[in-house]
């Protein structure tokens, strides 16, 4: 597919070629979950998860740096197309190689008969302190599903919200040839969160992580009101903020993922991309109108903060 961007120049085709590639992009989402859930146990989950996700974000980081300079210095944009093919066909190959099913399918399986065996044995631990006339101080309570879907949805909107116009943001407010440095150093902070996530995976649950950076990313978000305000500082101030940012999404990537693959049921497991998919995709068209409306970037950082704090929301309900 990368390969035919070469041989077009019509807007339209090129859309159908960018939409087809972006399926064939998505597809092996759910696939790639449910191998690492497979491949290993259910403690292990986060932590290769985590390795997972920061070995994909070493290559992202990789591939901006060379495509920036080869694009600069060295290749047209039809060579580094070819170029990029050519890395995905090598890609495709050690894929083919190393890449196997794992020999039984019945780690989430496994994973779904525990939680219902510690539901009911705390149920039936409940049943006999209210039967002896024992104070409780605590609740027996199933995780609701829908919560976390809703929590979910509003995540990826609020996100693909706030970042969608963000390199406009950033281009206004700092020379052109830091831009890439700053979004760098975003991807940087990324790699330390899927870093510290991975060693904290051992942990029971994740799900006050998951309540917690999302509150933490609706507070951020409205701490780049003051970058709009603070012209002395705003390009620090912007930068350390989207290095938080990225850290922060690593962490809730890393316990979604996890938190998913106990949640959904065998067959459904690109149920995840799909909620992710629908809050991206009515963002990215809401945060770029909002930016060229006239409160601008600060509706931007406004809503998106505010629809992070609902899905905060969500999530505390879920747990």
């Amino acid at each position: 597919m990368i390969y035919l961007f070469t041989f077009t120049a019509d807007m339209a085709l090129l859309i159908v070629l960018y939409a087809v590639m972006s399926i064939f992009h998505v597809a092996h989402e759910a696939p790639k979950n449910v191998l690492i859930s497979e491949l290993y146990s259910h403690q292990d989950w986060g932590r290769n998860f985590a390795f997972y996700e920061g070995l994909t974000e070493v290559g992202s980081l990789i591939g901006l740096v060379l495509g920036f300079f080869a694009s600069y210095y060295v290749l047209s944009p039809t060579n580094t197309l070819y170029l990029v093919a050519g890395l995905n066909f090598v890609a495709f190959v050690l894929s083919a190689i190393f890449v196997v099913d794992p020999p039984l399918i019945f780690e989430r399986s496994l994973v779904s008969i525990e939680k219902t065996v510690d539901f009911a044995s705390h149920g039936v631990f409940v049943a006999s302190r209210m039967m002896d006339g024992l104070g409780l101080n605590e609740k027996l309570k199933r995780e609701n599903v829908t919560a976390f879907g809703c929590g979910l949805v509003l995540f990826s909107l609020a996100t693909s919200i706030l970042f969608t116009p963000m390199p406009v943001f950033v281009r206004s407010i700092a020379p052109a040839e830091i831009v890439f440095a700053i979004f760098v150093v975003n991807s940087g902070g990324a790699l330390v969160g899927y870093t510290l996530a991975g060693k904290a995976s051992q942990e029971s649950t994740g799900k006050a992580h998951v309540a917690a950076v999302v509150l933490a990313r609706s507070v951020f978000a409205f701490v780049l009101l003051a970058a709009l305000n603070i012209s002395s500082l705003n390009v620090l101030l912007a930068t350390g903020v989207l290095t938080i940012m990225g850290f922060l999404f690593a962490v809730f990537m890393v316990h979604i993922l996890s938190l998913s693959m106990e949640l959904i049921p065998a067959g459904k497991a690109g149920l995840i991309n799909v909620l992710i998919g629908v809050g991206g995709a009515f963002g990215s068209f809401v945060g770029p109108l909002i930016a060229s409306l006239a409160v601008g970037f600060a509706g931007v950082f406004v809503v998106a903060g505010v629809i992070f704090f609902v899905a905060f929301v969500f999530f505390k309900i879920f747990a």
